[in-house]
């Protein structure tokens, strides 16, 4: 599994129309005929799996024609190309939960720490979506779906709406930065087949020569276990943006 490298791909790139009647399934469907040897599932499911091995730079239709042991123009019966297919992968990927216990049961901030954790293992479980750039996304059902249950459960926040669906954001960027660097981390050691350990091992000896000359008192200051492996730095950002929100939850329900 690999984030890859390359351009980054965009959502909503495609064909829109066409792609919200793939995602909606409000195209014709033809009423008689053989039933076709492929589906749109099928073709969705395998595109995602090649982009989990190989990254998303592998993800071509004749590549997804090869893994179903068809030929390439039979995918374009079902899909116009790899554009839609890829807005078609996304709304795969993201699809929820059918339990909404998975956002918590105690209100609205342990909905938004499930966010975030389920957002971070979505990440981790398909590095190739840091790749995409989806700041124009096609909204499917799932995206749709997953949307409604969220603001389901931090209505009570009593915040205005533009400010629920800003602290969603607010979330989803922190989780992106963080998954970010988990990623991109463990292609390092992947490529240079050095453990985080090893890589900060050899430049002790450098370090510790610099530490002890005076020159930076703060950094040499600094206790033995501050850069230890032992500190959940994701959990600690996470914890100070939800005391941060709940500082103007308060606020807000005071005035009201």
């Amino acid at each position: 599994m690999t984030s890859g490298k390359g351009s980054t791909d965009t959502s909503g790139s495609g064909d829109i129309a066409r792609t919200l009647e793939l995602l909606w399934d409000t195209g014709r469907r033809p009423s008689r005929g053989p039933k076709p040897a492929l589906t749109l599932d099928r073709i969705v499911d395998t595109a995602v799996r090649v982009a989990d091995e190989d990254g998303l730079e592998s993800v071509s239709m004749r590549r997804i024609a090869t893994e179903l042991g068809t030929g390439t123009m039979s995918l374009y019966r079902y899909v116009p190309g790899k554009a839609e297919l890829l807005d078609l992968m996304l709304d795969r990927v993201q699809r929820p939960s059918d339990n909404p216990a998975d956002l918590g049961d105690e209100g609205w901030r342990a909905a938004l720490e499930a966010l975030a954790r389920a957002t971070l293992a979505l990440y981790r479980r398909h590095p190739w979506l840091l790749q995409v750039n989806q700041s124009r996304p096609l909204l499917g059902p799932s995206a749709i779906d997953g949307m409604e249950k969220v603001l389901t459960r931090i209505k009570p926040m009593g915040l205005r709406d533009p400010e629920l669906v800003s602290a969603i954001i607010l979330i989803d960027g922190y989780v992106v930065g963080a998954a970010r660097t988990q990623v991109h981390q463990e292609e390092a050691e992947r490529r240079t087949g050095l453990t985080d350990a090893e890589f900060w091992a050899a430049q002790a000896p450098t370090l510790e020569k610099i530490m002890t000359s005076g020159r930076y008192p703060l950094l040499a200051g600094l206790s033995e276990d501050t850069f230890g492996p032992d500190f959940d730095h994701f959990e600690f950002g996470l914890q100070r943006i939800l005391d941060g929100l709940e500082v103007l939850v308060s606020q807000r329900h005071a005035q009201t």
